[in-house]
């Protein structure tokens, strides 16, 4: 009778310290999910003029979260070993630089239980600042072998980018790959920021490595627009970096200054923002003044380049037939620069010399000034065209179905006006007389920020 009664007060003390065991891993795990709640919507808190102070302030709310989780190691480890060292090793891994320790305990989680799928993926992102992206690719293919889930789909798209290739073919499948994960991981969750953000990613990957269709630049904004609707996402110095990149390409440069101001403000010791925004403010400057002095040509330099513009050297484009944007032969009609419309001039060529060339920090676009035969000046941006090639002072330049754009805001006390074509491609040109081929055409090659760089 007494073994009896002994066996069921021992049932229910297993009974009941389970249940604490249970309701301890539980607290636990909301604790560790607060830590990234403070980290992931600090700006809904704290005011940007806080980025400063960021970093400081997650490290001491780690600190807190460390001292209750050793507290309740005792606890916690009894039933729930592996949910343990993982929530421990997550709550490492909250900074964005590489700790051994939670590392280390990562590897116990796992090894205990091999089925933790959110243990493997925060396994890959410690591996990651590590620089270790074989072990880190391998983490997040073992998670999906386990389910399916975004954070691995979304690792893998970036992982796929960042891979070593050995030939181009290599690189545009790793491109391809990236760009269907990223879709999937969106598909997935179409509320999730971050997501949003590695598909916009792909696609500029896609835009620069595969084919330079104005079209993906697109795909691109509005990838990025669906995540600035997560405050997660929008908080992230990441998102408007990538996104100022895009606007740079689109030229839509007073957004694009915007963008970068906003990553710098997010993270302020992020160098890449500050630098990017500093080189675009040079460039257009530059633009700006060297289509305002005609590339400070002298002015009988500049009077003979003008006079020797002759309708000869349209080439092709002089009575011939051209392609027209919407698949048709149309006959071009040469007209002035001051007769352009902003946007797309159907049917028409404009005809001029150059008078300048302007460098570019990242070498794309080539950028050119020429002149009409009444003298005015404009800027022009030519896209995906070889490194090695370009135009020279003195040429002289037809240019097809020209796309206008007016340039003119003011930005840090720097103004910036100016008239601009862009070329989407070097293959329309006609120079000295002569329509440019295929080997001026090259692919551009970029790096996207940033996941560890």
């Amino acid at each position: 009778m007494n073994s009896t009664l002994n066996n069921e007060e021992n049932d229910e003390n297993n009974t009941a310290n389970s249940k604490n065991n249970q309701e301890t891993i539980e607290s636990l795990t909301e604790i560790v999910d607060e830590l990234y709640k403070f980290r992931d919507y600090y700006f809904e808190e704290h005011p940007l003029d806080n980025a400063l102070e960021k970093s400081k302030d997650i490290e001491n709310k780690l600190q807190n979260t460390l001292d209750i989780l050793n507290r309740n190691a005792e606890y916690a480890v009894i039933e729930h070993r592996a949910r343990y060292f993982y929530l421990k090793g997550r709550a490492l891994n909250v900074l964005p630089k590489y700790n051994k320790d939670a590392e280390d305990l990562l590897l116990k989680a796992v090894k205990l239980d091999p089925k933790l799928v959110e243990a493997w993926n925060e396994l890959g992102e410690c591996y990651w600042k590590k620089g270790n992206l074989k072990e880190a690719k391998n983490c997040f293919v073992g998670a999906l072998n386990y389910t399916k889930n975004k954070i691995s789909l979304r690792s893998l798209s970036m992982l796929a980018r960042q891979e070593i290739c050995n030939n181009k073919d290599e690189m545009l499948s790793n491109i391809e790959k990236g760009l269907t994960l990223a879709k999937e991981a969106v598909q997935m969750d179409p509320q999730d920021g971050l997501s949003w953000v590695v598909l916009g990613n792909a696609h500029l990957s896609a835009f620069f490595g595969i084919s330079q269709n104005p079209k993906t630049l697109k795909l691109c904004l509005s990838a990025y627009s669906q995540a600035e609707r997560d405050i997660i996402a929008r908080s992230t110095p990441d998102l408007h970096y990538n996104k100022a990149i895009t606007l740079k390409y689109e030229e839509e440069f007073l957004q694009a200054l915007e963008s970068f101001s906003l990553a710098s403000n997010y993270d302020p010791t992020w160098e890449p923002p500050q630098q990017k925004k500093k080189e675009l403010i040079k460039y257009l400057n530059n633009v700006s003044e060297m289509v305002k002095t005609s590339g400070k040509m002298k002015v009988k330099r500049l009077k003979q380049i003008v006079q020797s513009i002759d309708n000869k050297q349209l080439g092709p484009y002089s009575g011939g037939k051209y392609t027209s944007s919407g698949g048709q032969a149309v006959k071009l009609d040469e007209v002035l620069l001051s007769n352009l419309s902003v946007g797309l001039n159907e049917e028409k060529v404009m005809l001029g010399k150059v008078v300048c060339s302007i460098y570019n920090e990242d070498k794309v676009p080539f950028t050119f000034c020429m002149v009409d035969k009444q003298g005015e000046c404009c800027a022009v941006t030519v896209f995906n065209i070889a490194e090695t090639k370009g135009v020279i002072i003195g040429d002289s330049v037809a240019i097809p179905e020209p796309f206008i754009t007016e340039i003119d805001f003011s930005f840090e006390e720097n103004t910036f006006k100016f008239r601009l074509i862009r070329v989407e491609t070097p293959c329309v040109l006609v120079v000295n007389g002569k329509k440019l081929g295929k080997e001026y055409q090259a692919g551009v090659q970029m790096s996207i920020f940033r996941k560890f760089d």
